[in-house]
């Protein structure tokens, strides 16, 4: 289609657009154009896109946006799942048709992205494999990155017993998976609420709070040897009050001297891949706790800014 004077008409899309900094009453859907794939991009049309806490992290103030380099108004949402629907010049291994999922920093509850072919964390596409759900698919990038970035950090394996705090959130679901998948005992701190959820996931579930480091000896009288904290750091001071060395200890949200802090963005392509096949293979399961319509984001957004979800929240598109 073309306009009167002849340029082509861009087509119209839906995106979720914030114009102020703050909590989720600031969020509104919008009709923008439709952004166009340029020399070694893609454009996906975009099927789900799964939140994540990070989402409304980085957009609380002008001063977190701008170490992202956000600016208003700014989007929405980094994982996303879908179809290519567009191909840059040059680019190569994508055709139109393709199913993808990967990563559009703060651009990804939106019909249509546009994403570097061959780019890395945040600005990125992988082939979803026959059997993931774009649901699922669209679920796994920043959590299963953040994730595999902390199960490398301890390295664990068959023999050793994992303590991993916050293992009922996002993150949690990914990493008590692949911890398992390396042949370890997870044990998992939550709230009573989701000792079942933990035990689906393969860990053993232990109340988190003050006490822990004793729980954990009751349960596990031979000891841990490694642990994870996706929460904050007082499973850190469990680990330690229970004998496990610093270098085998490490945090996503919280700087420690001596500890190592985990970073998603660090890891490969090939992480995201290998997690897509665990999936597809069925190793590794993906809990989707609530789907929202993109027209309810905010309500959405609402529920993940609680961070009380078993599992994970996905927006249709």
């Amino acid at each position: 289609m073309t306009t009167q004077d002849g340029r082509p008409q861009r087509r119209a899309s839906r995106a979720a657009r914030l114009d102020a900094f703050g909590g989720p009453d600031g969020l509104r859907v919008r009709e923008i154009p439709a952004p166009e794939a340029g020399p070694g991009r893609i454009r996906v049309r975009v099927a789900a896109a799964g939140l994540n806490p990070m989402d409304w992290y980085m957009l609380t103030d002008a001063d977190t946006a701008a170490r992202f380099g956000l600016t208003l108004p700014a989007g929405f949402g980094t994982d996303y799942a879908g179809v290519v629907d567009q191909v840059g010049d040059g680019v190569h291994g994508y055709a139109v048709g393709d199913r993808v999922f990967g990563g559009a920093l703060s651009r990804a509850v939106a019909d249509h992205v546009v994403v570097d072919a061959t780019g890395t964390a945040a600005d990125e596409a992988h082939p979803t494999p026959d059997g993931v759900a774009d649901r699922v698919a669209a679920t796994l990038t920043i959590a299963g990155r953040t994730a595999a970035a902390a199960i490398a950090a301890v390295a664990p394996t068959a023999g050793d017993s994992v303590l991993i705090g916050g293992a009922a959130g996002g993150v949690g679901v990914f990493a008590v998976q692949l911890a398992r998948i390396a042949g370890a005992r997870v044990i998992g701190t939550g709230s009573a609420s989701s000792a079942e959820h933990l035990r689906a996931l393969g860990a053993e579930p232990v109340e988190y709070g003050d006490g822990l480091a004793d729980r954990v000896r009751r349960l596990a009288p031979n000891g841990v040897t490694a642990a994870i904290d996706l929460h904050g750091e007082a499973t850190v001071h469990a680990a330690r009050d229970l004998g496990v060395p610093d270098a085998r200890i490490c945090t996503i949200a919280t700087a420690l001297d001596g500890i190592t802090a985990a970073n998603g963005a660090t890891t490969t392509p090939d992480t995201l891949r290998e997690i897509a096949e665990h999936v597809a293979a069925g190793r590794l399961t993906v809990p989707i706790a609530a789907t929202f319509p993109l027209e309810d984001v905010r309500a959405a957004a609402e529920l993940q800014a609680g961070r009380h979800v078993k599992g994970k929240i996905v927006i249709d598109l």
